[in-house]
């Protein structure tokens, strides 16, 4: 078997997988890219090469920054600013949607939306109005902001330094910008004046008190003189009833103890605060002889005091609950927090928190100490939602980290230095000026993206050394017959942007570059429009929730189906060929 058909068997496999989703993208990459090094076709010794590319460092690095940029407080002085605009939906969804396009345009998009999605929510419950009309647009508009600058979203590093290894340079900066000012320009019209109307008003987040019902499942219980749990501890409730049952809080003597532990002793005529629905509680009252006081008193004793509070959060692509249950976790155990209630496309689930398994995007309710509730969600990648209060920074810290921000970016325009370096070192200066700490520097850069791109690199390297990228751009251009050099440049753009839903953007933009290349040598014409078009197809995930972070991590908050997402989509996708084409050839000549 040549080698040109191995590639394209390893990759094939590898698309299937990928789109499959049963095992996750960084081990199917690390799998390709040992396929390919096991049968002879990168040599040992390169195998892993890839992860010391530029483009896997300056990605690194963006993430670092994005991070610092953050904790300084730069990005939440802007979003605060935004709480000072009115209540109508298009100026809203306007101004929201052009300050997370900024935003992605110098951080990581998915750092962009999680970082203004509380916000968005907050405009929505201020307004009245479901937050459906604003978190999609949200989210798509941090899509369209990495189309913007160079450092905007992975692919666009990726297809600068494909460019460079080819020896014509890479991309500059702002190389990025005149095609992606366009089209992101006429993209955040249509959001603001028509996108959002075509959006259905999901129930979403518009209220905790809707959504979870909370005093629907809170009840108290009075452990009577001769319970067996008398002088018990407080986890061994689970030994007679179900472990769903929560104990949310204890009263003794009118003192109420929301902190306590399972190693709590029970007493005679404690009363406790308990969450449990209603075949639930007719266990508990059966096997331990607790008896019903009822829920006229609830208004006094609730889910959240001074010490503990409640938190709604989401759950996030790569969180570990992902795929597992509370018992997989022990989050009340390992976490000191209780999932009072989940929520999955707006509507909360009524099956007992112990056997649900959680997706990403669902929305959870936690109820723990204040202290420990934002860590316990860090710890989980899960997304705090509207509770969460902005990092307002001081003066000094906004003007340290964006003046070293500034400085890398100016010095890789002018030339004077390459981006990756400039990256780094803007890195490292945020971390020796305590803009951002080591461990958060670390814990900052998404892993299985580096991984994916350090696989993958050598993978793409082989199917263009092989000859498989120039056999697929033949294929391409037979399709295409004698049209002009304009339709297979169209061809490039849709064929970006149908591969990338399936696939991660960094793969697609992996793949794509080097075909992109080899049309545009079949047709001797300039490759840099080609580059460009598969860097804009490759950034247009606006079809379904799962093709990118942004837009699953919308999903629950917002409410929406599925098909939602194509409904407000497709006419952006539209949108892109009919603006991006001609801007494409007016700024980079074939």
């Amino acid at each position: 078997m040549s080698d040109q058909l191995l590639v394209a068997l390893i990759l094939g496999v590898a698309l299937v997988l990928f789109i499959w989703e049963r095992w996750r993208y960084d081990i199917v990459a690390i799998g390709a890219l040992l396929a390919v090094t096991l049968v002879g076709i990168v040599p040992a010794d390169e195998a892993f090469l890839g992860f010391g590319h530029p483009a896997v460092i300056t990605v690194a690095g963006v993430l670092v920054i994005s991070r610092a940029l953050i904790n300084s407080g730069a990005i939440d002085l802007l979003a605060r600013r935004m709480m000072r605009v009115g209540n109508r939906p298009a100026l809203q969804v306007g101004v929201l949607s052009s300050v997370t396009a900024l935003c992605s345009a110098v951080m990581n998009n998915v750092a962009a939306t999680a970082l203004l999605l509380p916000l968005g929510i907050q405009m929505a419950r201020k307004a009245g109005r479901s937050t459906s009309l604003l978190l999609m647009p949200l989210a798509y508009s941090s899509l369209l902001g990495g189309m913007l600058t160079l450092i905007g979203t992975p692919p666009n590093i990726i297809i600068a330094t494909y460019r460079a290894q080819n020896g014509a340079g890479p991309f500059g900066m702002f190389d990025f910008t005149p095609v992606g000012f366009g089209v992101v320009a006429v993209n955040l019209l249509y959001l603001a004046f028509i996108g959002w109307r075509l959006v259905p008003e999901r129930k979403g987040q518009a209220s905790r008190e809707e959504l979870f019902q909370i005093k629907d499942y809170l009840t108290e219980v009075r452990v009577p003189v001769g319970s067996p749990l008398n002088g018990q501890r407080l986890r061994d409730i689970t030994a007679f009833a179900d472990a769903d049952v929560i104990v949310m809080g204890l009263e003794r003597n009118k003192r109420q103890f929301f902190g306590s532990t399972g190693y709590t002793v029970l007493q005679e005529n404690d009363i406790l605060l308990v969450r449990a629905d209603t075949d639930l509680l007719k266990t508990l009252l059966s096997e331990t002889g607790f008896e019903l006081v009822g829920n006229e008193s609830l208004g006094e004793l609730t889910a959240a005091t001074d010490e503990i509070g409640v938190l709604e959060a989401v759950v996030t692509p790569q969180s570990p609950l992902v795929g597992r249950t509370v018992r997989d976790l022990r989050l009340r155990q390992q976490h000191n927090v209780n999932v009072l209630a989940v929520a999955r496309r707006g509507a909360s689930l009524r099956q007992r928190i112990r056997a649900v398994r959680f997706e990403a995007g669902d929305v959870l309710l936690l109820q723990g100490a204040n202290e420990g509730l934002y860590e316990a969600t860090a710890a989980l990648d899960c997304l705090p939602l509207a509770e969460r209060n902005l990092r307002i920074g001081q003066t000094r810290r906004i003007v340290l980290a964006v003046g070293i921000f500034a400085a890398a970016i100016v010095a890789t325009a002018m030339g004077l230095i390459a981006l990756q370096v400039a990256i780094v070192t803007a890195a490292i200066a945020m971390i020796l000026t305590g803009l951002i700490s080591l461990r958060d520097a670390y814990d900052s850069i998404e892993w299985p993206i580096i991984i994916l791109l350090g696989a993958m690199i050598p993978v793409a390297d082989a199917l263009e050394r092989t000859g498989g990228a120039d056999w697929i751009a033949a294929q391409l251009l037979a399709v295409a017959g004698n049209a002009p050099p304009v339709v297979a440049l169209g061809v490039v753009l849709v064929g970006s942007m149908i591969l990338t839903p399936l696939v991660n953007n960094a793969a697609a933009a992996l793949l794509m570059a080097p075909i992109a290349v080899s049309i545009a040598q079949g047709l001797n014409v300039s490759p840099d429009a080609f580059l460009m078009a598969a860097a804009v197809g490759v950034s247009c995930d606006f079809l379904t929730p799962i093709g990118h972070q942004s837009n699953t991590l919308v999903m629950g908050p917002g409410g929406y189906k599925f098909s939602d997402y194509a409904r407000v989509g497709l006419p952006i996708e539209l949108l892109v060929i009919v603006t991006a084409i001609p801007l494409l050839l007016f700024f980079w000549p074939l």
